[in-house]
């Protein structure tokens, strides 16, 4: 084995960082990283198939395909052979459940809400090599086939039971469309499969007074014959493969769930079902039954594989078929069972590769509540798409700031919580102010100091933190790599950020704009201070340039903008360039600045909160429902965004004191300007002041002000003005003073 590498030593975080940062201090400071494993030859990677009986929301997303999408294009970026295969699962009870609902039939359910997912997780940057669908024949074609294998095999077993059946309906009763009293906690409303108010599993013969949803008749036992999958049969085989060959190196949530269910005894499975909805199964004796949901839909990986493979032109057998294919699957924690234990016996029985990794997320709650579809607890992916990508230009940007709060606060190891507050304090806190702010100073900097032009690196007059940032930026690489091959995609984001930390902070010791101040007589900077200048923004726009790469996997659109930016193409993206310091070349000429993150502002977070609790509903009959407010108003426009990141030092020198205006009159040819006559207590002070379209110059003689006193002198009109009198713009474009609410006497400090 290679060995072990530590995690180095965690530089200081701003005061203002997010509590999740304490929790990872905590944990990364046992953190272990090591090597990667010999490199697959090839990978296939799938994401649990979402059903297509409504929109999905963001819970969804943060479990088993936001993850997935991250971890693809990081292998896509190393340019490994990699195949991401999703899609909608379109059979099982669901469906027509839905169909009812919406008073419509299956077939027009899944033709709905196949495509708006699809396009739901394209705009949210989820890049699947194909969105296959389970309706389409090629699938049915697959499933049957698997199918007939394990059946003619002996692979399978026939067993008769006792199933409820409405004789009015003339029709079997899937658990969904049996209904009747709870026996946990005597809910009325619980269905055949789980009570929806205190969550229990349940099987129909535990309901109380069970009622079919057809007619409304009370069901009746009949006998029915089904095919099922003896898992009993391979309890040894999962044992050895789950508890023994993966038990390191699963998540250990995964291998709990699987040890539990095998201690407790593994039971047949059925395979068919009784309903007029799915695929059929391939069997004259079978007429009238479908393949049970669970058993075709995963096989719906193999079959939308075997699409990928014929628009491309490719063999789709050496992904299911050749061992030196990585096959893993990104789920939440519900799909566990199915994914660990069952479809594994599935592809051993029919002679296919098993699952390398199943990375199973743990539940994502929302506002302190659990993410519910029916109580309409939940934030859809469509809605985020509406109400942040589509109303405002550069959308995508915004599709980022999902992503990117997502997997911070990612539900890998426990559940977590998503918050509008959290949402917003992570983008303003992190993106804005630490990510988006360095990119941003980097360039104005270069543009300002440097002819807008890459300067050169002057090796010989490096300092220790020179160098060590270079290394720092030289070992990021590493660290990321590690993590996401860990799957550890919460760590690794926070690594890329840190990154841009360390960035800010180099760039704020170093202070190339007090360097530049340092001229000779002629007006020119003197060389050691611009051969200093060089070296630091050369080092900040080679930083810059690494980000992108780094983030690239998490943040895909970001990542393009800042190519975009540097004037590089998407070519640089690939990971064998990061860490490396010559991704830009000198004296090449880069584009002006511009925000890659805007401030979400606090209208924008109460109007979501608000509208979150107005769509909740009730539950069933005697369920408490949530709150709900009557009025949603919309959030007022936002402002600009907040401006580039300061250290307390840089506000420590702001000298800030309550003056009073004594006198003021306007500036002549100068329709904004008044000139201010300012006591300050110890002096009086001429200050002009661009606040003439707001004020009239005998109404606010008298008042009280917030100045700031060290402020270098500037001529005005002819006028010079010592100081600068703070202001505050409200949503309509109203100036106001920013004063005591007493009186004070002037001179006063302003702390």
């Amino acid at each position: 084995m290679s060995p072990k590498i530590l995690h180095p030593q965690i530089p200081s975080l701003p005061q203002n960082c997010l509590l999740t940062r304490i929790t990872y201090f905590c944990r990364l400071s046992q953190l272990e990283m090591t090597e990667p494993m010999n490199t697959p030859k090839r990978y296939l990677i799938t994401s649990a198939l979402p059903y297509a009986n409504g929109l999905k929301h963001i819970g969804h997303l943060a479990g088993a395909y936001l993850p997935a999408d991250i971890y693809v294009r990081y292998l896509k970026a190393q340019k490994r052979d990699v195949v991401f295969v999703c899609g909608s699962d379109e059979h099982g009870t669901a469906i027509p459940i839905q169909a009812t609902k919406e008073g419509t039939t299956a077939r027009a359910i899944i033709d709905k809400y196949h495509p708006i997912m699809e396009q739901n997780f394209r705009d949210l940057g989820i890049e699947f090599d194909i969105y296959h669908r389970t309706s389409d024949p090629l699938h049915h074609e697959t499933a049957q086939e698997f199918f007939t294998k394990l059946n003619n095999n002996g692979d399978l077993e026939i067993k008769e039971s006792e199933q409820y059946f409405d004789e009015q309906a003339n029709s079997f009763l899937a658990d969904r469309y049996i209904k009747g009293t709870c026996p946990n906690c005597n809910f009325p409303g619980a269905y055949g499969d789980q009570c929806e108010s205190c969550g229990k599993s349940l099987s129909p013969d535990e309901l109380i007074n069970p009622v079919s949803t057809l007619s409304g008749n009370p069901p009746v036992k009949k006998l029915t014959k089904h095919w099922y999958l003896p898992l009993n049969r391979h309890e040894e085989f999962l044992r050895n493969w789950i508890l023994k060959e993966h038990a390191s190196d699963w998540r250990p949530t995964v291998v709990g769930q699987c040890k539990s269910w095998i201690d407790g005894g593994l039971q047949p499975r059925a395979v068919t079902r009784d309903l007029d909805w799915g695929v059929k199964v391939p069997l004259k004796e079978a007429d009238g039954k479908v393949l049970y949901v669970w058993f075709d839909a995963p096989i719906g990986y193999i079959s939308a594989t075997k699409q990928w493979a014929l628009n491309n032109e490719k063999d789709w057998r050496p992904y299911w078929e050749d061992k030196e294919t990585k096959l893993v699957h990104f789920i939440g924690k519900d799909n566990i069972v199915f994914h660990c234990l069952i479809f594994p016996v599935m592809l051993k029985l029919h002679g296919n590769i098993l699952p390398d990794n199943v990375p199973s997320n743990e539940f994502m709650n929302l506002e302190g509540d659990k993410m519910s579809t029916s109580r309409n607890w939940k934030l859809d992916m469509q809605d985020y798409i509406d109400d942040f990508i589509k109303k405002e230009n550069g959308g995508s940007q915004m599709a980022d700031v999902l992503r990117y709060y997502l997997t911070l606060i990612a539900p890998e190891t426990k559940d977590s919580e998503f918050t509008w507050q959290g949402f917003q304090d992570a983008n303003n806190s992190e993106l804005v102010s630490i990510f988006g702010n360095y990119i941003n100073r980097s360039l104005v900097l270069m543009h300002k100091l440097c002819k807008g032009k890459v300067p050169p690196l002057h090796n010989d007059t490096l300092t220790e933190l020179d160098r060590t940032t270079i290394e720092e930026i030289e070992a990021c690489k590493q660290k990321v790599e590690s993590l996401l091959e860990q799957y550890k995609f919460r760590d690794a984001l926070f690594e890329v950020i840190n990154l841009a930390r360390t960035g800010n902070q180099y760039m704020q010791k170093k202070e190339p704009w007090i360097l530049a101040k340092q001229v000779d007589a002629d007006g020119n900077v003197i060389r050691e201070a611009q051969q200093s200048i060089d070296n630091t923004l050369h080092i900040c726009l080679q930083l810059c340039a690494n980000l992108a790469i780094l983030v690239n996997p998490f943040l895909p659109f970001t990542a393009k903008k800042i190519c975009h930016l540097l004037k590089v193409v998407d070519k640089i993206l690939d990971w064998e360039n990061a860490g490396k310091m010559k991704l830009l070349s000198v004296g090449y000429t880069l584009r002006a600045p511009e925000l890659l993150f805007r401030k979400i502002e606090d209208s924008e977070i109460t109007y979501q909160v608000e509208k979150l609790k107005a769509a909740a509903v009730n539950r069933e009959s005697s369920v408490a429902s949530v709150p709900v407010t009557a009025k949603v108003e919309e959030p007022k426009a936002a402002s600009g965004p907040v401006k580039p990141e300061i250290v307390f030092d840089d506000f420590a020198k702001i000298d800030l004191k309550v003056g009073k205006i004594v006198s003021a009159e306007k500036v002549e040819k100068a329709d904004k300007l008044l000139k201010l006559s300012v006591d300050l207590g110890f002096e009086t002070r001429t200050i002009v002041s661009g606040i003439a379209m707001h004020f009239a110059p005998e109404e606010i003689v008298g008042k009280q002000v917030t100045v700031v006193t060290n402020l270098a002198p500037r001529k005005m009109r002819g006028i010079e003005s010592n100081g600068m009198i703070l202001m505050a713009e409200d949503a309509n474009g109203k100036l106001h003073f920013i004063n005591p609410e007493t009186e004070i006497n002037p001179g006063a400090g302003v702390s």
